[in-house]
């Protein structure tokens, strides 16, 4: 049986992997402020601060755990005897916003210290030599969903919860979502195969859905008839701009959120792994909306 050295364990990604993992791998769970000694197989570095979308965490908080830790644990990984190196990073790495397909081979600009301090540790893994005996995954996913955890899918939901009709239904975009199984499964295949080269890998399901989608998946899950207004941009736009001054539920930036595109290929890993990731965004969001 493989051993993981496993930080993060009390996150949501990490809850879902210690289930998943559970009496497959032997799992000793790095607690923060420990002293760092690896003597496991493999190590999965999940830890981190996420962004916090009020904007009320000092930078350097980010750079702290999100870069400094990681450079920490990367270290100690390179002087023991562990052959694999696994890091949950983020698209947000590369963009914030994008306009078109993500990659791979998109240039990094991130624009907030969350994004900025993920590329530093980043960069600073693969600036280092690795030995031929070890492997190194950096993995960008997309925003992560399950079942007791909806993220910023919140937002949608409470306004479907309340009763509001959705207005944004003349607005077609297309947003990329990682499923928590997927990210999983991904992992296990990386432990699993050795052959499975090291680099750089975005992770997201294979299908975008538009924000109209998920409105739809969310009256689904109620059993309610979808109420879906498509009233006109130049109104929802004025609106918007009238909530910069006053309060409303909705702002320019929120208008851009909720309607925006930000659409990651999954591409290399698919190749990577050769095999079909095992959940679809539509019965993922499914399943999470449904045991709300």
């Amino acid at each position: 049986m493989k051993s993981i050295f496993l930080t993060g364990f009390s996150g949501f990604v990490g809850k879902n992997l210690i289930s998943k993992f559970n009496g497959k791998y032997k799992i000793l769970r790095f607690q923060r402020n420990s002293i760092i000694n690896i003597n496991q197989d493999i190590v999965i570095h999940l830890a981190g601060i996420a962004h916090d979308t009020s904007n009320k965490l000092d930078s350097k908080i980010y750079y702290k755990t999100n870069t400094d830790l990681t450079i920490q644990v990367f270290d100690n990984f390179l002087k023991s005897n562990a052959s694999d190196f696994i890091f949950l990073s983020s698209v947000k790495a590369v963009r914030d916003s994008y306009n078109k397909e993500l990659d791979e081979k998109t240039i990094e600009v991130p624009k907030t210290d969350y994004g900025k301090s993920k590329l530093k540790a980043e960069q600073y893994i693969l600036s280092k030599k690795l030995p031929k005996n070890k492997r190194v995954f950096i993995l960008r996913p997309c925003m992560i969903y399950g079942p007791g955890n909806k993220g910023n899918l919140n937002l949608l939901y409470n306004i479907v919860s309340s009763g509001i009709p959705w207005p944004l239904g003349n607005y077609n975009n297309k947003r990329s979502f990682c499923s928590v199984n997927n990210l999983i499964f991904v992992i296990d295949q990386l432990i699993t195969y050795r052959q499975i080269l090291s680099g750089v890998y975005n992770i997201s399901d294979t299908t975008a859905l538009s924000t109209n989608k998920i409105i739809e998946l969310i009256y689904k899950s109620k059993n309610r008839k979808p109420l879906i207004l498509k009233i006109p941009k130049k109104i929802m736009s004025v609106l918007a701009r009238i909530g910069d001054f006053i309060y409303l539920p909705l702002n320019t930036e929120r208008l851009n959120k909720l309607t925006s595109s930000y659409v990651v290929c999954n591409k290399k890993i698919l190749k990577a792994i050769n095999k079909k990731l095992p959940e679809d965004s539509k019965s993922g969001l499914l399943n999470v909306f449904e045991n709300l």
